[in-house]
């Protein structure tokens, strides 16, 4: 039986995309109670098309959702009611936005003084700390784009790496912040940001710059710190992808890989002993190495390089991972309702407590799925449920 740390912790949550999900996401994993706040229409993620309509399945399960009007002062007290019995607040909407509402920190912070409020925003304080930003504004003002791309052509990640890198940071504060409770009495205000995660990502080239004065390269055409990381054709046979990622990046390995694949003259030279002296003839060495694996069926090359401790990887997709049998055999993938009678599988945190993964409780909700039994939770009696719920200051659940 999983155990849940965070259990009996509760969480209020204002969130929408991924950045405040994604922190929501992990509290909830880890077994806080998060509650869901939506606009009676539902949060506009879930309405999301092309590459933002996996957001909403993959960064709600495990959480309780109620819609409701905050424009109507008994929406707002049910807010008000919420945020006296939680542990934690967060919210991701645009800079001031929740202070326009009477929801800001210095407000709520005078009703529960015990609340840890996190704020999720492009900025931390500074001269930027007003501007919107999304993800990929980031990654091009941060360098991470240019890092990525070509020469002279920044493009971004394959993925919302701020956006949910920024939301685990929210909940390390959180947890942070939970803990000195314990001593203090006292929450505290909590800020995570995207440009500063960026700033955190792009610091080994920055500390690379200050400490050689050299600009380092994109990636797409950096000089490796590893004579042997690459990517190898193998023999083509049937379909699929035929090339592997090999990486030999001590001279251990390297005298491994030598005797192994039988290169008796690759480990006599005296011109590539050592991993500097490889990185040097590159040049020549990697043509040299990528013969030696091209007489190689691909599953079988696979099989020796992990018979001998060798670092390689196949050249997968992401949708190739439904099928990985090591995500299936250990519990990192899980069934995930994306639509009614709709169920997709999807990864859980990479993580395990005592040998086992955090799995899902709760499938992503449904717009104020959980409504009568939040209203309960915060005091109302079931006639005043049905009364919110009659004259739609609270979405009736499906």
């Amino acid at each position: 039986m999983a155990q849940f740390p965070l259990r009996g912790i509760r969480v209020v949550e204002f969130a929408h995309m991924v950045m405040g999900p994604s922190c929501g996401l992990v509290l909830a994993d880890l077994g806080a109670e998060v509650i869901k706040v939506e606009p009676l229409e539902g949060d506009n993620t879930r309405r999301l098309h092309g590459a933002g309509a996996g957001f909403y399945p993959i960064f709600n399960r495990n959480k309780k959702s109620i819609a409701l009007d905050l424009k109507h002062p008994e929406g707002m007290e049910v807010v008000l009611r919420l945020i006296d019995g939680a542990d934690a607040l967060t919210e991701n909407f645009r800079p001031g936005a929740l202070d326009k509402l009477g929801l800001g920190y210095a407000s709520v912070a005078k009703r529960n003084p015990r609340l840890v409020y996190c704020t999720l925003k492009g900025f931390l304080s500074g001269p930027y700390e007003d501007r919107p930003a999304l993800d990929e504004v980031v990654q091009m003002m941060g360098g991470l784009a240019y890092m990525t791309g070509l020469p002279e052509r920044p493009l971004r990640v394959g993925s919302s790496v701020n956006d949910i890198m920024g939301g685990m940071f929210a909940a390390i504060g959180i947890l942070a912040a939970l803990r000195e409770r314990e001593s203090t009495g006292r929450g505290k205000l909590v800020k995570s940001a995207l440009f500063e995660n960026t700033a955190f990502l792009v610091a080994q080239h920055m500390a690379q710059y200050a400490i050689t004065g050299e600009a380092p390269p994109p990636m797409s055409v950096k000089k490796p710190a590893w004579g042997v990381y690459d990517i190898f054709e193998t023999k083509a046979t049937g379909a699929g992808d035929a090339r592997l990622f090999v990486g030999v990046v001590t001279d251990t390995q390297w005298e491994v890989f030598c005797r192994e694949f039988g290169q008796e003259e690759l480990a006599a030279n005296p011109e590539i002993r050592t991993n500097g002296q490889r990185v040097k003839n590159r040049d020549w060495l990697i043509p040299k190495i990528g013969e030696v694996f091209r007489a190689w069926e691909r599953e079988a090359l696979e099989k020796k390089l992990e018979s001998i401790g060798l670092p390689y990887a196949p050249i997968s997709k992401p949708w190739d991972l439904f099928d990985d049998p090591h995500l299936n055999a250990s519990g990192g993938l899980v069934e995930m309702r994306v639509a009614p009678g709709k169920s997709i599988k999807v990864p859980t945190l990479p993580l395990e407590l005592d040998g086992e993964r955090l799995g899902k409780r709760l499938e992503p909700p449904l717009v104020s799925e959980n409504a009568r039994e939040v209203l309960a939770g915060a005091g109302y009696s079931a006639a005043e449920i049905a009364n919110l719920l009659e004259r739609g200051i609270v979405t009736s659940p499906p």
